[in-house]
């Protein structure tokens, strides 16, 4: 192992968004990667390509699942790649997403100088397809207000974190039973047990797909994240705000909600 730290990318049919992922990490980062393909079968990728487009300084690692199980069961996989590699820091991206300068150095700087946080994450930048700009993700940052708004939604956004692997030996893995918000739900674990944080600086950029997950499963997502907000719920300000805000979604058409972001960008 090179690095304490690994970056984990779950991978679907999707060699583009995952080349100029890669592309995307500065030359200067020392970071391993692990690459999980959850069965692809129209568009696979070759490995010799993907290491000639990765210019830092690590290793990739190839994980290959026999069918498609989900991103959480690939997520999963990854993870237990990285406890038996034994790293120190698990950082996340999607195929797609990309890296805004030295990130992985930055975030790991910041845990390594404020210990009692196990989980960062940073604001974040939402392009579309084509690279244009559509609006910024700006997150609450310290502890306290993060675990207020989870109820209201995710005040992670998970291409953009950056963890400790130690939380795993409490936290475990993804859960399998919150379909389309395994993140949702993570977080929320850690939040039980862990200080988290986000970082001012714009360190990730989204790619907002009409082909991704959260768009074409936004339904079924949101009656996930509504589960979890149940799961942990308080009679309070946020959870009870929260559990409305999210019914309302369900039903508000994405495009409206979309044009509300940019309006508020």
């Amino acid at each position: 192992m090179n690095n304490s730290a690994v970056l984990l990318i779950p991978y679907f049919n999707n060699s583009e968004g995952l080349l100029r992922s890669l592309r995307s990490i500065d030359a200067d980062e020392e970071i391993d990667v692990i690459i999980v393909d959850d069965g692809s079968v129209t568009d696979k990728f070759d490995e010799a390509v993907v290491r000639s487009n990765f210019k830092a300084r690590g290793i990739i690692l190839f994980e290959y699942l026999k069918s498609n199980k989900g991103i959480e069961t690939a997520l999963n996989s990854g993870l237990k790649i990285s406890i038996e590699k034994k790293y120190k820091y698990i950082a996340r991206l999607d195929c797609g997403d990309s890296c805004l300068g030295k990130r992985f150095a930055v975030q790991k700087a910041f845990l390594e100088e404020n210990p009692e946080v196990k989980i960062v994450g940073s604001n974040v930048l939402a392009v579309d397809t084509n690279g244009h700009f559509l609006y910024s993700i700006n997150l609450p940052l310290e502890d306290r207000n993060i675990k207020k708004k989870m109820y209201l939604n995710s005040m992670l956004i998970h291409p953009a974190v950056m963890f400790c692997s130690e939380i795993l030996d409490s936290v475990s893995l993804y859960p399998l039973d919150h379909k389309f918000a395994e993140d949702y739900a993570f977080f929320f674990t850690i939040s039980r047990k862990y200080k988290m944080a986000n970082m001012e600086e714009y360190l990730t950029q989204i790619e907002i797909n009409a082909n991704g997950i959260s768009l074409k499963k936004r339904k079924q997502q949101v009656k996930s994240r509504i589960t979890i907000i149940k799961k942990h719920f308080y009679f309070g300000f946020y959870p009870i705000y929260g559990l409305l805000r999210n019914y309302v979604l369900l039903f508000l058409p994405y495009n409206l909600i979309l044009s509300i972001k940019k309006i508020r960008k």
